[in-house]
């Protein structure tokens, strides 16, 4: 294609994604600076940990381009994992594209937005596997892949500047059991025809070899739930289909029914069967069915493979799920890795169970249940032979991943290699590629279901709270300013010992701030801010003092 103005560029922008796994955001735009045409790839999420007390759900920040909402020609999504569609309900409101999804990503996503009370408002366009978008100066085309999920799909992404081959998450599985072997033909035919850039993958940079094939993890599992007695709960990524059937057949193999612990493990099946998927199995068993069977004839497939509290898996270990109960005998099958971050909680999870008298399997005593869904090092290259690219452009990792990945396709021969952080804006085309711009990336945290800055000042003080500890001041006075009660004050999250009882403390502190309050002046005592100001101060003072720390401290001050 030849370019239709002098000033046209071809620009990829990730606002999430990049230097970190998870929260898949990318952009791509089109023509001039100042009149720029975009699609946007992806819209996911990533989630909270121990730093963000009280944060679940994280988003990218869309502020860059909810400016240009108008010239958002449309959302592109590859395949149904929250770290790509996740977003959607969140800040589909701030762009109103429409969505292009193939039929089981668009499944999921019509679930959630109804969640949202979004799914009348969406327009959302189902693209077949294999099929085209054609959207302004962009012409997609839909590339089948491999990855954990059905229906993953890389993105073509065709423009008069050249062709940008946008791979999303996969791996090559010569037998995924469920849905086709990446399209090996379509990639050579790109880059015969050429490629300008691959925007990859980059989770499994540093491993060695190839990720392992689902059909492998099917022999495993068969022998292994064959041999179990007891009750047998394996955890697993809900989104991981092939994984979900091939539980199931090892389980009806062995004379066990199945029965789905976990609102995510039934959304996944009903979108599995909506696109005929896993259509052949017996009829899964409502929870509270499942307790009247034998426990040799029960499989309990759950959510919680992470230690996710309030998944299945934790309820069960916690002794507080409604209608599951694992104990001495039983057995938990982890049919799954651990995400890094997660190890602590999942750690935790497994003792639970192992205390209750569970038998626990995991990749790490049993390597053949799990496989990962993303390339390893023989993976990427043999990708790069096939396509070609001009350009890699890594993406979906860490800082150390992108820099590995742009190692790596160095020496495969890429000729150019550039590594982008979240907000770096890059021109692909024309030219060398290069970082042209630096806009605003940050995050959106789901606090209590609203939406609030990365560093607002609830979150701010819910930290500080958690590491120092809070006190509370409360004081009566009088209209003169004398104190007519008080000062009381409470302390919480903060240690003590024998020698100096948590009573003993609280009197000294209340001492403390009597003492700075008989310090102010009558008309200071008039006025609550100083008050307030004066007791704090005293108190924090006194708290590093006493703990070397310095707590929240709140300060109420009454008048009568």
């Amino acid at each position: 294609m030849a370019a239709d103005g002098a000033d046209d560029e071809l620009v990829f922008l990730p606002l999430g994604g990049s230097n970190e796994i998870g929260m898949n955001f990318n952009l791509y735009g089109y023509g001039p600076p100042h009149d720029r045409r975009w699609i946007v790839v992806d819209l996911g999420v990533t989630f909270g940990d121990q730093s963000t007390p009280g944060v679940e759900v994280i988003l990218p920040d869309p502020t860059y381009i909810e400016d240009y909402a108008h010239r958002i020609l449309g959302i592109v999504l590859t395949h149904a994992h929250e770290d790509h569609i996740g977003a959607v309900a969140w800040l589909w409101p701030r762009m109103k594209a429409p969505i292009y999804a193939t039929p089981f990503t668009a499944f999921v996503l019509r679930e959630k937005l109804r969640e949202a009370d979004l799914l009348d408002e969406v327009e959302i366009i189902e693209v077949p596997l294999g099929g085209t978008i054609d959207l302004g100066p962009f012409h997609l085309e839909l590339i089948t892949l491999t990855h954990s999920i059905p229906e993953p799909n890389g993105l073509a992404i065709k423009t008069p500047l050249g062709t940008v081959l946008h791979t999303g998450d996969w791996k090559i599985d010569p037998d995924p059991l469920l849905g086709g072997p990446t399209d090996v033909a379509a990639i050579r035919r790109l880059g015969d025809q050429g490629v300008l850039a691959m925007v990859c993958d980059s989770t499994n940079v540093f491993v060695d070899g190839r990720a392992g094939s689902e059909a492998a993890v099917r022999g495993t599992l068969m022998p292994l739930i064959a041999g179990l007695k007891g009750k047998v709960a394996v955890a697993c990524f809900a989104s991981n289909v092939a994984r979900m059937d091939s539980v199931c057949r090892a389980a009806e193999a062995a004379g066990r029914r199945v029965c789905l612990v976990g609102r995510s493990m039934r959304r996944m099946a009903a979108a599995a069967k909506s696109v005929g998927l896993m259509a052949d199995l017996q009829p899964f068993l409502e929870e509270n069915e499942a307790g009247y069977l034998p426990s040799e004839a029960i499989l309990y497939l759950c959510t919680g493979s992470q230690g996710e509290p309030r998944a299945a898996l934790a309820r069960i270990a916690d002794g507080t799920h409604p209608h599951v109960t694992l104990g001495q005998g039983d057995a938990a099958v982890f049919s799954s890795r651990i995400i890094p971050g997660n190890e602590i909680p999942i750690r935790n999870l497994q003792n639970k169970l192992a205390d209750r008298g569970v038998r626990l399997y995991t990749e790490r005593d049993h390597p053949g249940i799990h496989v990962s869904g993303h390339p390893c090092r023989d993976e990427l290259a043999d990708m790069y032979h096939w396509a070609r690219p001009q350009i890699a452009v890594p993406t979906h990792g860490e800082r150390r991943h992108l820099l590995e990945h742009c190692a790596f396709a160095r020496d495969l021969q890429v000729p150019q290699q550039l590594a982008p952080r979240n907000g770096d804006m890059v021109r692909l085309a024309p030219g060398r590629a290069e970082v042209v711009d630096e806009t605003p990336a940050g995050r959106l945290y789901v606090d209590a279901g609203v939406l609030t800055p990365e560093n607002g000042e609830a979150l701010r003080e819910r930290r500080h709270a958690a590491f120092n500890g809070v006190v509370s001041i409360a004081v009566v006075l009088d209209r003169k300013g004398r104190i007519a009660s008080g000062p009381q004050v409470r302390a919480l999250g903060l240690p003590t010992d024998a020698d100096y009882p948590l009573d003993e403390v609280l009197d000294d502190l209340a001492e403390e701030a009597e003492t700075a309050l008989n310090r102010l002046s009558g008309q200071d005592r008039g006025l609550d801010e100083t008050v307030e100001t004066a007791l704090s101060r005293a108190v924090k003072k006194a708290s590093q003092r006493i703990w070397g720390r310095r707590p929240v401290v709140e300060t109420t001050v009454l008048r009568i």
